[in-house]
């Protein structure tokens, strides 16, 4: 059955790249969710205005990837323990984030979230928000797809590209 995942880890075209090679993910979309303003635009999310946040909705098949490995490669490609920041991408709209689509995924969220603070995966607390999904505003044409449509940019060959490479050797065993 295919299902829906809203997550927020930081800049959305590192994240777009990572979950669009895995098995089992049918579609992801860079977008925006869980701020104040409707429709809003790219610049205006940047600036930390809006309350929203930086997100990819994946949709994917329960019967060849579970959501629960959609939160373990989530979890283990950023680093869920900085409060709104990630690496120099700092502010709200960069924040860790999972936006449940229903009471199973907020419980499967919140277990895993639970397991890994209480094991030594992560020197400190995880931070992640967990909420529920409100709406999900996609964003403007040029982000999709933009790690593979523009691999010479630099902020792709710096951040976007090395972190791609690390989740390949991390997750063989989920790659398309």
């Amino acid at each position: 059955m295919i299902k829906r995942a809203t997550l927020g880890s930081g800049c959305f075209w590192c994240t777009e790249g990572i979950f669009k090679q895995l098995k089992g993910v049918k579609g992801v979309i860079s977008g925006y969710s869980g701020g104040r303003r409707e429709h809003p635009t790219y610049e205006q999310v940047c600036s930390g205005a809006t309350g929203h946040a930086e997100v990819v909705q994946i949709e994917f098949d329960d019967e060849e990837i579970s959501f629960a490995q959609l939160l373990e490669v989530f979890w283990k490609t950023h680093d869920p323990t900085t409060l709104n920041r990630q690496g120099a991408d700092v502010g709200t709209q960069y924040r860790s984030v999972v936006f449940y689509h229903d009471p199973t995924q907020e419980k499967t969220a919140l277990s895993i979230k639970e397991a890994l603070d209480k094991s030594d995966v992560f020197e400190n607390t995880i931070v992640t928000e967990i909420s529920p999904i409100d709406i999900f505003y996609p964003a403007e044409d040029y982000h999709h797809d933009y790690y593979l449509n523009n691999p010479e940019k630099g902020y792709c060959q710096m951040v976007v590209r090395p972190k791609i490479e690390k989740f390949q050797k991390a997750f063989k065993e989920y790659l398309q």
